[in-house]
């Protein structure tokens, strides 16, 4: 916010120099950017936080001023000189949407003279970088400036019927802004209009059609309070900003729209003549009193560390123009000022007593109690999952959520329904929010293959965006199904990434069991593609990826890729290690190489073993890939895999683990129809 030190000193007495008001600004929260010397004037830089929309204008500014240096705030007293016939009388206003336009106002003023602004107008609006363009149109930035309420003067000829109307955009429905540029608008838009057409982007930019120009003689002065949300997104969705969509977008005080628009009228009868209708058209909702606040004095010290004295802690609020509600020994409650959106809690109120008192105040020795926040059971299984996977040697990667329309085709595991999109993202080919986490990372792995690495081993946790199908009134989207995934990608063959997934329920002690169901997708080559399933639920995706999906990412060497839904690891886990004896027994080994029927998995086979093979089966694992060859016959695999048996108190004999081998050929051979090769 650009202030000008001549204009500001019309509302506060400033007998200091520049940079001590910077420095006492500064203090307060009000970060000094640079002073620039204008024409003889003085441009004071100051950066606003986007929760101080009150401060977007030189009243604000000078109430700051005042409290800080003690001094008083001299707010300019509007008086206009009305005439009849009433504004009533002259035009009407009807919102149709008080959720985009909680608040309109409109006056007409008759009879005025379109011509060059005095001097000291143009010097004001130029200190603050503003081009003067004529006496009416310069009156409302002027405004915009001194009370940080925007306003907008229409040509009231021009206006078809004379009225105003406040709705949505209809469909396929255009507006030639007065940038001379053509905007298509969209139905949760919110737009000025007559009784036809659009006449402007509500809250954003007026429309050429309707601009004052050097022919006008009467106009309507809108002033008005807008949804802030709703002028944020139309404003990026047409790429088009503003100094009104930037205030408007904060949010502003709702008893400064009446204001304002009285000051507007008073200054432009002043320097372009007219007669002012009597009165005000104003629609609108009822404005809600603020919320009291209370403020315990004791916490003044917890918070802060210093102690301030009571009486100066109210003396303090009330400076800042809070209305005392009651005072005791131990609290008081205030209600804040219409303009003090960003005071809703008791801790802010704390921090404006200690921001008034001045930080320097605090010592920075001084102890402030407080304690660590435990970490939450997501956090630390977060950090195991991460902890995991770099000691497995994988790299973490952190990517973008917006995608384009071939990344996110190529990979429809999750969901087949219409991805959201943001219009106005500032990536205009990438504004879709991904569905899977897995095009990303091949992105970033076909980025190492062309700098030399070509065997970058990457995951990533983080978020994706699933569709929940349910849309608003409007026609949008609903809010999408935000889920934590993890996905990896790796140069590795299938069976050790199932190996490094297994792991993780290991590390996070989690007594659950996975298994890999064959699956036909089209992201994995045939036959190499898997459902993961955590304690027979349903879990993520694991395979080697397609020719297809390899050529289009020019990917030159062989991929492995896996994706889980986080809430599975997550329901699992058991962070608290358990306690198991070590095995003091020997253990007894015995491999099994058979064949299978191609279709057959070897999470079947596994599944099958550990049903037969009685309490003393420790383990069972695959030993390499499954082999074809000349011994094998055609449509069958062979699978060669070891068993490892062991009593937890006593040395097995030869016949009982003899006896449940026999058990576990048998049953390959009866339900997989498995033959025991020779």
């Amino acid at each position: 916010m650009i202030v000008s030190w001549n204009w500001l000193k019309q509302y506060v007495k400033l007998d200091i120099s520049v940079d001590e008001l910077a420095h006492r600004l500064t203090m307060s929260g009000l970060n000094h950017e640079s002073t620039t010397d204008v024409e003889g004037d003085l441009a004071i830089d100051f950066e606003v936080t986007s929760n101080r929309p009150d401060c977007l204008g030189h009243i604000g500014i000078a109430r700051e001023a005042a409290v800080v240096l003690g001094r008083e705030l001299t707010i300019p007293v509007t008086k206009l000189s009305e005439s009849r016939p009433p504004a009533t009388e002259l035009t009407r206003v009807d919102v149709e949407c008080l959720d985009l336009c909680p608040r309109y106002t409109a006056r007409v003023i008759r009879g005025v003279k379109i011509a060059p602004s005095p001097d000291w107008l143009r010097r004001r609006l130029a200190t603050c970088g503003v081009s003067s363009i004529n006496n009416v149109v310069d009156v409302t930035n002027y405004v915009l400036l001194e009370a940080s309420q925007p306003l907008h003067a229409f040509d009231f000829d021009k206006l078809q019927e004379r009225r105003i109307v406040v709705r949505r955009a209809r469909p396929g429905e255009s507006i030639v802004a007065i940038n001379q540029k053509r905007f298509e608008l969209k139905p949760d838009m919110c737009v000025i209009a007559d009784a036809n057409r659009a006449v402007a982007v509500a809250g954003v930019m007026g429309g050429f059609d309707t601009e004052v120009s050097d022919s006008t003689t009467n106009l309507l002065i809108e002033s008005a309070e807008f949804n802030p949300v709703s002028i944020r997104r139309t404003s990026r969705t047409l790429g088009l900003h503003s100094e009104s969509s930037f205030r408007f977008e904060r949010g502003l005080d709702p008893l400064g729209v009446e204001w304002a628009s009285r000051r507007c009228c008073q200054l432009i009868h002043e320097l372009a003549g007219g007669t002012v209708a009597a009165g005000v058209v104003a629609v609108g909702k009822p404005i809600d009193p603020r919320s009291p606040i209370v403020l315990r004095f004791s916490q003044i010290k917890r918070i802060l560390g210093i102690d301030i004295e009571p009486e100066k802690a109210c003396h303090i609020l009330l400076k800042l123009e809070l209305i005392e509600l009651r005072r005791d020994s131990e609290l008081v409650e205030v209600r804040p000022p219409s303009w003090r959106r960003d005071l809703e809690r008791e801790i802010d109120l704390i921090e404006e007593v200690g921001r008034i008192h001045g930080y320097e105040h605090v010592p920075e020795d001084r102890e402030v109690p407080m304690t660590t926040a435990p970490r939450s059971q997501s956090e630390r299984v977060e950090s195991t999952v991460r902890s995991t996977l770099t000691a497995a040697g994988f790299y973490e990667a952190v990517t973008l959520s917006f995608v384009d329309q071939p990344l996110l085709e190529c990979c429809r595991l999750w969901s087949q329904a219409k991805p959201l999109a943001v219009d106005h993202s500032t990536r205009r080919q990438e504004n879709l929010l991904r569905q899977s986490l897995i095009p990303n990372l091949l992105v970033a792995r076909r980025t190492n293959e062309s700098r030399g690495t070509m065997d970058s081993e990457l995951f990533e946790l983080a978020r994706v965006y699933l569709p929940r199908g349910a849309e608003s009134q409007t026609g949008t989207p609903g809010l999408p199904d935000e889920r934590v995934h993890l996905a990896i990608v790796s140069g590795r063959e299938l069976r050790e990434l199932k190996g490094v997934i297994e792991n993780l329920l290991v590390q996070t002690h989690a007594e659950a069991r996975l298994e890999a169901k064959n699956i036909e997708q089209p992201e994995f080559a045939s036959g190499r593609g898997a459902e993961i399933l955590i304690d027979g639920e349903h879990a993520g995706f694991l395979g080697k990826i397609s020719q297809r999906l390899a050529a289009q990412f020019d990917l030159r060497a062989d991929c492995c890729v896996a994706e889980l839904n986080f809430d599975r690891l997550l329901a699992v886990a058991r962070l608290i290690p358990q306690l198991r004896a070590v095995p003091n027994m020997p253990a007894s080994e015995r491999d099994l190489s058979m064949t299978f029927h191609e279709s057959s998995t070897w999470s079947a086979v596994e599944s099958l073993v550990r049903s037969v093979a009685g309490p003393n089966l420790e383990s069972v694992r695959l030993l390499g890939e499954p082999y074809h060859g000349k011994q094998i016959p055609a449509g069958r695999k062979g699978l060669y895999f070891r068993m490892t048996f062991r009593a937890i108190n006593r040395t097995l004999t030869h016949d009982e683990v003899d006896k449940a081998l026999a058990a576990i050929i048998a049953a390959c051979s009866r339900d997989l129809g498995g033959e025991l090769r020779v």
